[in-house]
């Protein structure tokens, strides 16, 4: 890596100023779909094709970018440059916004995921770009702590969203009000598309580098490999591309079928769903918040207290927001002991991304098994503790596929970001096992479970690759 994007380390703060964006609008779909399926009468799957249009953009933009970068004979974003490729990216998803008008206007479904997949392909580009940044911008062994404090901003987005939105949809209206018509979908997204434009002016005038120089010498570590014109001949990737496709899967799939599940079992109103959908993506925020603390420069001592605030200051946050929206604390408060979990398993990890990935995918098998087993708010508070375990899987994946890839890792990036598109299918899939003369929407959350037990297996097999090549994790990341 060269110096001079080790010096852009100081434009970190602008980086990862998108991904809140990129947690806004995910987490917002979750209202989305409760609200256009009960107006305009879908089916549970049907209402899922909200996620997976949005998640198939990733995998239709990555392949974009790939055979554009083959037909021209090398990578898109080294030659028209990173903050450029994500000012582009964020103008791409503004113009997705402009559906949302018609759409609202017409109640079209088709519009609306139109929208939404064009919003979708500009993260995409948005993403390929923004990930490596993260990692590579500073001290390549603290990559995933940047990644989760990135990934901590984006929950602020996905806290935010689904209150915001909600609030915007529904406005004041009493608890269990229907809506009359669609046309207050509009509002929100138009502004969030004016937003994009904002911000890509200040991602194109930025300090962020356009280029990323990567050592090649770094392709010697993959031993057997060194000559290899594709990323896809390192093992570590094509794993974890199948890793992301299923993290990403049960991540969306749990939050998108949760209003179903809390309508089934507990009779829960559309409109009283949002705090739900808001804890389980903060409790990604709160995940990372604490699996951030490794990438600050402060001394051991500073970390620990550091790892035991932060959860908790992230948490005070949905608390402060949904105060602000005028919704009932009351239920939410016994969260907090759920917390002390997450920071256990964090520490039990040592900063280490291959068994951080191993311990948190048990622990997310452990709390769907409680959720599908128990009743009322508990198994509630399970599934949503889901986001707890989830929320550090994505840098642990990237920073572990990427790993060793040398000039491939713009590729490798791409590729990964190619496979967001399991929270398409897998949220697809377990609404379609969640009908009654299936499993039902309790145990479709099995989906989830079969998820975690693979993202296990490549935490486990993930470091025996690595370390045959010399790349090992095993020396405490950020203090841990």
């Amino acid at each position: 890596m060269s110096t001079n994007t080790q010096r852009s380390a100081a434009a970190l703060p602008v980086l990862i100023s998108v991904f809140f964006f990129w947690g806004f609008v995910a987490a917002s779909n979750d209202i989305l779909i409760p609200v256009f399926k009960e107006k305009l009468h879908l089916e549970q799957w049907q209402g899922q094709m909200i996620s997976f249009a949005f998640y198939v953009a990733y995998t239709v933009g990555s392949l974009i970018y790939f055979f554009i970068s083959k037909a021209s004979g090398g990578d898109l974003l080294n030659r028209m440059g990173y903050k450029n490729g994500i000012a582009l990216g964020l103008v791409i998803s503004a113009l997705g916004t402009l559906l949302f008008y018609p759409a609202a206007e017409s109640s079209s479904f088709g519009l609306m995921i139109s929208g939404l997949f064009i919003v979708g392909l500009g993260f995409s580009l948005q993403q390929t770009a923004a990930n490596p940044l993260a990692i590579t911008i500073g001290d390549p062994k603290k990559g995933a702590q940047r990644l989760s404090l990135a990934g901590g901003i984006n929950n602020v987005g996905t806290t935010i969203g689904p209150i915001i939105v909600s609030f915007a949809i529904f406005g004041s209206l009493a608890a269990g009000a229907k809506l009359d018509s669609l046309s207050a979908v509009k509002g929100p997204y138009l502004i969030l598309g004016a937003a994009f434009l904002i911000v890509a002016l200040i991602f194109k005038f930025s300090s962020l580098p356009n280029k990323i120089e990567y050592d090649d010498t770094a392709d010697t570590s993959n031993v057997g490999n060194s000559d290899s014109k594709s990323a896809l001949a390192y093992p570590q990737l094509w794993m974890g591309m199948i890793a992301i496709f299923l993290y990403v899967g049960v991540e969306v799939s749990t939050a998108s079928n949760l209003p179903e599940f809390m309508r089934v079992h507990l009779g829960t109103e559309t409109s009283e769903i949002a705090p739900y959908v808001s804890l389980f993506w903060a409790s990604l925020m709160i995940g990372r918040w604490r699996g951030a603390v490794g990438a600050f420069d402060v001394s051991a001592t500073m970390k620990s207290i550091l790892g035991i605030i932060l959860p908790y200051t992230a948490f005070g946050i949905f608390l402060f927001a949904n105060k602000v929206a005028n919704h009932d604390l009351t239920p939410f408060y016994v969260y907090a002991l759920v917390i002390v979990t997450v920071i256990i398993a964090d520490f039990l990890s040592k900063g280490n991304p291959a068994r951080q990935l191993l311990i948190f995918s048990f622990c997310g098998i452990t709390a769907l098994i409680i959720g599908m087993m128990t009743t009322g708010l508990t198994s509630v508070y399970a599934f949503i503790s889901v986001g707890l375990f989830c929320s550090t899987l994505w840098p642990c994946i990237f920073t572990l596929a990427i790993a060793g890839l040398g000039k491939h890792t713009n590729q490798g990036s791409g590729f990964l970001i190619m496979m967001i598109m399991g929270g398409g299918f897998i949220s697809l899939l377990q609404g379609y096992l969640a009908s009654d003369h299936l499993l039902g929407i309790r145990m479709s959350y099995l989906v989830g479970v079969m998820c975690f037990a693979y993202l296990a297996f490549y935490g486990w097999k993930a470091k025996q690759i690595l370390a045959a090549r010399g790349i090992t994790y095993d020396k405490p990341v950020g203090g841990h």
